[in-house]
This record gives structure tokens, sequence and C-alpha cells, in this order.
């Protein structure tokens, strides 16, 4: 089996699955920079080294085109395989786990970013007194981006954790080729995504041409390179481990992440935990529909869900010796009692995306599994409502699942990184993205990409 990232929680269940089936577990971990590739090389050469992969969700389009991976809706309700139940995974990551209406991914980890905030610093009375005086309406939890950027600014450059050190408002990840791209694409879906445009994002599913370079994109990336000043310069250069350790050291109000952030601010060491609030990513007063070629005003914060990361998740090649065997592994992993613990405890980096993983009213999950892990209690409210809210939303950013995503997501990035650092401004920086973009479309083959755009959004 190969294994990138997401590797922990693997060898853990090699005792139980050898006794139950006889096989043999073999591990092979390799780095997140060689796990597709590596992969990849292996189905595309029919070699059969692997029977089953944690993938992560873009890879899908480039191995359902190429046929290198097994569809398991035939084992997916065999008693002879541990149960677990689809249903129970909440509507945004469950759609990544199919692909042309099969079952393709075995439930795993279920990636997506909420936004994190310094609960006590929101709280103190002092800081709502002052930021009143200066933006003219009160403190609280940011709900759009306006918001945001004002909170990031009245944060930034002050002592946030005692040391008399400045701080920063805001902390992120934007060094390129180190998952920085993930701000763009969240901080611009609510410019671009609403209720009367729910999929134009990427490209036109009837021509291929990207859309990348439109209006509602470069206003967010316009924010994007204003919310650079509220952080720490040498977050141009960081990754995501970097940013993460800034804001649990305490030297950020705000930062937008994953779901590990929030598991880390209770372990050892964090000067964050019983601080550290989380909700959902936030909106604007209005996006461009794309459609319509026309910005649309909404009267509530319109709020966009994610997906975004690579929900990482087992998928069986289509060259293994032993399908049933990976496919009972990738089960058993994906049972609930297993998916529990592994959600409660977070540091394996696999987040909750289930229903059992939530407490009541949003699901059946109970608060004692968390505080048994270690967690503050108000900490994991906040952090469990924040993720049921961000997957349980109807409108969603769609996710890139179409061969050649990776490569439009390298262009992508280095473009971003071009904005970001001053050298092209943010409109031009989407037009050469958008450039790259079209050349990749045409090397791959524009009408067989737009069958699998088209595939990919469900059209």
């Amino acid at each position: 089996m190969s294994i990138g990232p997401i590797a922990w929680a693997i060898p853990e269940l090699k005792d139980e699955f050898e006794a139950a089936t006889g096989a043999t577990l073999t591990v092979v971990q390799v780095p997140f920079s060689e796990h597709f590739d590596n992969f990849y090389s292996d189905v595309l050469n029919g070699a059969g080294k692997y029977d089953a992969s944690i993938a992560g969700a873009w890879w899908l389009g480039e191995l359902v085109a190429g046929d290198y991976i097994l569809a398991y809706d035939k084992y997916y309700n065999d008693p002879r395989f541990p149960k677990w139940d689809i249903d129970e995974v909440l509507p945004g990551p469950r759609s990544l786990l199919f692909y042309g209406g099969k079952k393709y991914m075995v439930a795993n980890d279920h990636d997506g970013q909420v936004m994190y905030y310094r609960r006590d610093l929101l709280e103190d009375p002092r800081h709502q007194a002052a930021f009143k005086q200066k933006f003219g309406y009160a403190l609280a939890v940011p709900k759009t981006w306006e918001q945001f950027r004002d909170v990031a600014e009245y944060f930034n450059g002050r002592d946030l954790n005692g040391d008399s050190v400045s701080d920063s408002g805001l902390t992120m990840f934007l060094k390129p080729g180190a998952q920085g791209l993930f701000h763009f694409m969240l901080l611009s879906a609510p410019f671009v995504i609403g209720p009367d445009n729910p999929k134009l994002y990427w490209f036109d599913p009837k021509t291929m041409k990207p859309l990348i370079d439109g209006p509602g994109h470069v206003r967010a990336l316009e924010l994007l390179v204003e919310l650079v000043r509220f952080g720490p310069r040498e977050m141009l250069t960081w990754d995501h481990g970097q940013s993460w350790d800034y804001f649990l050291e305490g030297r950020a109000a705000l930062t937008f992440t994953w779901g590990d952030l929030g598991a880390l601010a209770q372990q050892e060491g964090s000067k964050v935990k019983g601080r550290i609030g989380a909700a959902p990513i936030p909106g604007t007063h209005g996006y461009y529909n794309i459609a319509q070629r026309k910005w649309v005003k909404t009267g509530q914060p319109n709020l966009v869900g994610n997906t975004t990361g690579g929900s990482w998740a087992g998928v069986i090649s289509k060259y293994s010796k032993a399908p049933e065997a990976a496919y009972y592994l990738l089960a058993l992993m994906a049972s609930k009692e297993k998916s529990q613990v592994y959600a409660a405890r977070g540091w394996d980096g696999i987040d909750p995306g289930r229903r059992f993983h939530f407490l009541p009213p949003d699901g059946s999950g109970k608060l004692d599994t968390y505080l048994k892990a270690g967690w503050d209690e108000a900490d994991i409210r906040d952090y469990l409502r924040a993720y049921s809210d961000n997957f349980g939303n109807p409108l969603q950013l769609p996710y890139l699942r179409i061969p050649g995503a990776y490569s439009y997501w390298q262009a992508l990035d280095v473009h971003l990184a071009e904005a970001e650092s001053g050298q092209l401004s943010p409109e031009a920086a989407l037009k050469a993205a958008a450039v790259d973009f079209e050349e990749i479309t045409l090397r791959l083959g524009r009408e067989r990409q737009r069958r699998a755009y088209r595939a990919s959004l469900g059209l």
C-alpha cells in the first residue's frame, strides 16, 4: 500500500487486518511531493506494486479517466467486509467519494478549511471599545472578508501573547508549492459562487475557457494582497507548519486553514488552548455572476462551504492482486469505531466530516469523546459547529477533479505568488494564470478535458 502525509492510522491496523484476512500488510510511505507520481507511475505501467493508496481527492480525474482504479460498489454492502455508512458523511465531503456516479474513494479524512480566531482577544472589553472607536462597529467574529480585514488590521502590531513583542493580525502560508493557493480559493469562493451561480468557478463547461481571471477572482486577489500587509512578511516563504506554529505561539489573531490546527492547539506546548474559536470561512455582500456577467448583491453574507485539501482517502488499484483484501483494510479504517478515535485525537491528520463526529443537534457525537482526548470544551464546540456548517452548506466551492488538476493548480500558484509579493498586479497575475490554463487544456486535449470537467461537476 502506498501512503503519503495521512499515514499514522494504517500501521495501527496491521495486526487486526492480518488476523482477519490472512493477508500481509506492507506499507510504503513516500513524501508528499512524490506521492501522486509514485502511485500514478505504478498504475500507468500496469505494474501492480501497490494494491491501494491513500489518495488526494484531486487525483480522481486522472485515475478514473485512465481507468486505473476500481469502483468498490460491489463490495460496499457485502457482509464479508467491515461495515461503514457513506450516508453518515456530510454532503460536501461525500461528493468527493463518487465520480461519474460510482464509489471510488473510501471515506477517511475530510478536509475543508475554516477560520480560526483568538476568542480571548475578541471578547476583551478593552479591545472591543478601541475597535469600535476606530471602525465604527462592534468587534465580533468576522462574518465577511471586509470584517476579517478590519480585525486583522486592528490587531496587527499589538502584543497578543504577553511577551512584549509585536505580533500580527493574521497568519497564512504563502510559499509557492506549499499549498498556499488554497488561501486564494477560499477567499475568492464567495466573490464568485452564489445562489444563482453554484458551479461556474474554474472553467466554462461548454468550452473549457478559463474563468480564473474573472472580476470576482480579481477582486478577491486584490483583497488577499491587502491582507498580506497584516501578517509577518516571512509568511511569503512559509509552509503550513510554520504558519500553524506562529498561531499556536499566540502570535496572530486570525487565520484560516484545515482542521489539524484546532487539534494541534490542544496539544502540549500550545499557548492558545481554551482560547481558539472557529467559524465558517467569511463571506461577502455580493458576488460576480459569471453567467450573467454582472455583480449580484446579497442581503445576508454570501457564505460558501469548501472541501479544500486532499480529503485523503483510500483507492484500489485496477492492477491489485488482492482487491478484496485492499477494500477490507480501507473499510476497517472507515468504520465508525475507528473514525471516531481518529477525528477526536486530531494529530493524525484525519479530520471530522461524518454525523457521528458532530455534537447534537448537528450530529450524534458525544462531547465526552473529545474531552477524554484532551480538548477544551469551548474549543471543541466552536470547532465542530464550524465544520458542520461548512460541510453542510448547500453552496460549495467546486472541487477541481480532472486530468491535469495539479498542473492547473501549480500554474495558478506561481502567479498568485507574483501578486502576493508585488511583482504583478492581481489582474495581470490572473490573466497569466488563464493563459497557462489554456495551454494545459490544449496539451491534454480540449474535448477530453471538457468531458472530464462536466463529469466531475455532475453535468
